[in-house]
């Protein structure tokens, strides 16, 4: 079996990654072959959100016994909470062939990087930085100085989009859909993952001219 490829998907917040990865899934993930890495994290529950799905939900404690068992891929303490991705689930859908997305920023990605060298980043940006504040007011839940704090906040994140094999400008939505989904297909047909498919298809064939 073919192993999976991990896929790396940050942005800013407000340019539209969670909306983006979310249409992807739903639209073009009929045969279940992409699946979507659920973060731990010790914050409390939101309303509407649902333990096993926004993320799983553990207490510190839970939390830093995962860290001294090496389970996670990469964690961080954000504000006081930790967050982070499990090894486990992520290396046994890699395993079973399924393609996996990280929703992680810049900084969790440097830390996967170290372990899955082969892993391929998306970096999500607004076409301006004015159309990111017009988004993040449209949401009308956050204040003023958070709004401010997010800007200058996203502002040292693009810097980091050259880490990144791809950039997608959110400026269209749909357009944007289509561009993500068409990067993990055009990653499926890369010569190093279906060779060893084709030479079993095609035993008797040789590559010379």
């Amino acid at each position: 079996m073919t192993k999976g490829t991990l896929f790396i998907v940050s942005a800013p917040s407000g340019a539209g990654k969670s909306s983006l990865i979310s249409a992807l899934l739903e639209r073009f993930n009929l045969d279940d072959s992409l699946r979507l890495s659920v973060s731990h994290t010790t914050r409390q529950m939101r309303p509407g959100e649902t333990d096993h799905v926004s993320y799983h939900f553990v207490s510190q404690e839970e939390f830093k016994e995962l860290i001294d068992r090496n389970a996670f891929y990469e964690y961080a303490n954000v504000f006081g909470n930790y967050y982070g991705t499990s090894r486990e689930i992520v290396e046994k859908w890699l395993d079973e062939g399924h393609d996996v997305l990280l929703d992680i920023d810049w900084q969790g990605a440097r830390q996967i990087r170290k372990q899955t060298p082969d892993a391929q980043g998306i970096f999500i940006i607004p076409p301006s930085l004015e159309e990111l504040e017009r988004r993040l007011r449209g949401r009308g839940t956050d204040s003023d100085e958070v709004i401010e704090n997010r800007m200058n906040k996203a502002t040292n994140e693009i810097s980091h989009a050259d880490e990144y094999e791809h950039i997608i400008i959110n400026d269209d939505f749909e357009e944007s859909v289509l561009a993500l989904r068409s990067i993990i297909l055009a990653n499926r047909c890369a010569k190093e993952r279906i060779l060893s498919k084709v030479q079993k298809m095609f035993p008797n064939q040789s590559n010379a001219n």
